[in-house]
């Protein structure tokens, strides 16, 4: 039984870092210039696991040799028994994390391959305001803010350029005799379409960062 262990950002990076060595690969790169580009792939690839075991570390480890595409192609897809899932939410999960929110828009959960996401992102679009769910340390927090289209830009959560939107969220912890009238927002850019932004993000750190500073 293959037990998961690939989260979503990591699988990313994973195809990221193999698709180097695919593309020095099939533009005849040097041999020397190849095997940089694979010990390079394979060093960032196991630094995003915090523990592997020995069986982890071979599985990630079978695309070391590969030269054409159509092997690169059967590596990505003998990884994906290992893909594990972001855990499932109900609406009325998402509901209690929003109470303050009435009619609050949640989005088609059954519609949604959830070992596709690294977080559960949606825009109520008559309130313009964006919602984030995620598992942090163990727990299932929700944070919400002012959702503002921009240009193209770049997402600070995936690093990719496109269709971005400035989200506000006002942070929930106020400093000792603050005022009752204050508050603190921190804004970022970041991908209009989650669904986009899930299939490029390769690191949830600057996700989790951003989380703890809005609700601690």
């Amino acid at each position: 039984m293959n037990t998961p262990f690939i989260r979503n950002h990591q699988y990313n990076l994973i195809k990221k870092q193999v698709g180097h060595l695919q593309h020095a690969c099939n533009n005849g790169a040097d041999p020397k210039v190849i095997d940089a580009v694979e010990f390079n792939a394979l060093s960032t690839m196991l630094d995003s696991f915090p523990e592997l075991t020995d069986s982890q570390k071979h599985t990630l480890e079978k695309f070391v040799g590969l030269r054409k595409t159509e092997e690169f192609q059967q590596y990505f897809i003998s990884l994906e028994p290992y893909l594990e899932a972001f855990s499932q939410v109900t609406g009325k999960q998402i509901l209690k994390l929003f109470p303050k929110i009435k009619k609050l828009k949640t989005p088609n959960l059954n519609a949604i391959d959830h070992h596709q996401i690294s977080y559960l992102g949606w825009v109520d679009i008559a309130t313009q305001k964006l919602f984030i769910v995620y598992h942090l340390n163990g727990k299932t927090v929700g944070i919400q803010g002012r959702y503002t289209p921009a240009n193209k830009g770049v997402c600070f959560l995936c690093n990719g350029i496109g269709d971005v939107a400035l989200f506000s969220a006002v942070t929930k912890s106020k400093p000792e005799n603050a005022s009752p009238d204050y508050y603190k927002a921190i804004g970022n850019y970041m991908c209009v379409d989650s669904h986009e932004c899930n299939k490029k993000i390769t690191s949830v750190a600057v996700l989790e960062k951003f989380l703890h500073e809005v609700l601690y």
